[in-house]
């Protein structure tokens, strides 16, 4: 990998239950050099599996609100009666770093992000179907029946806002999944937008041909 070349920052999107949390974890398995996991605050209940700091940093909502005032966050939003943001110091050290920064956040929070920094690089995850997004949020056992239904709502609401993104990520293969991931990301590398100092330095150079030297 070029650490000499500025990490790309990466907003992973999708419904809840889509897996998104997964193809992550299998992403830094496979390709840790390349990448660093942004961990969002939020003030939603931890889970019997997560641990603050490796999840999520978890929060009271007057501390999530002392962040908002502090301007300690490079975005935030409301989600299903939770907060939830993203941290601003250890993202732009990574990025300075040449590590490829992933962002896990819903639809709010991804299009601030790529209005302040347009060379946000948008995916939006979901699954085969409806019936299997239903399917994933009922058999994973952590939400009572009113949270999932109101997680299949507000995934109604979501679709209508997916145009924004730039690629789509069908998760049915987990495999498949994170090696598509991947190669979208490094392709993104070699965007002529993103290589604006090579090519100027490429011009300077070929200077001297067109002179005849």
């Amino acid at each position: 990998m070029n650490r000499g070349r500025r990490g790309i920052l990466v907003v992973l999107s999708g419904f809840s239950g889509a897996g998104k949390g997964t193809i992550i974890k299998e992403l830094l398995n496979r390709y840790e050099s390349y990448y660093a996991l942004s961990v969002s605050a939020t003030t939603r209940a931890k889970r019997a599996s997560e641990e603050d700091g490796r999840e999520y940093f978890f929060k009271t909502k007057e501390e999530f609100e002392k962040m908002i005032e502090n301007h300690e966050l490079i975005e935030y939003a409301l989600y299903v009666e939770n907060y939830y943001g993203t941290p601003k110091a250890y993202v732009e050290e990574q990025l300075a770093a040449g590590r490829d920064v992933i962002l896990e956040i819903e639809i709010q929070g991804a299009l601030k992000i790529k209005e302040m920094f347009p060379d946000t690089l948008l995916l939006f995850v979901t699954p085969k179907d409806a019936v299997t997004l239903k399917e994933r949020l009922t058999t994973r056992g952590t939400e009572e029946a009113d949270v999932i239904d109101a997680r299949l709502f507000r995934a109604s609401e979501e679709i209508l806002g997916i145009e924004a993104y730039d690629y789509l990520i069908i998760n049915d293969e987990l495999s498949e999944c994170v090696d598509e991931m991947h190669s979208l990301i490094q392709n993104e590398h070699r965007r002529v937008s993103r290589n604006e100092e090579f090519i100027n330095r490429m011009k300077e150079e070929l200077k001297s041909f067109s002179k005849g030297e």
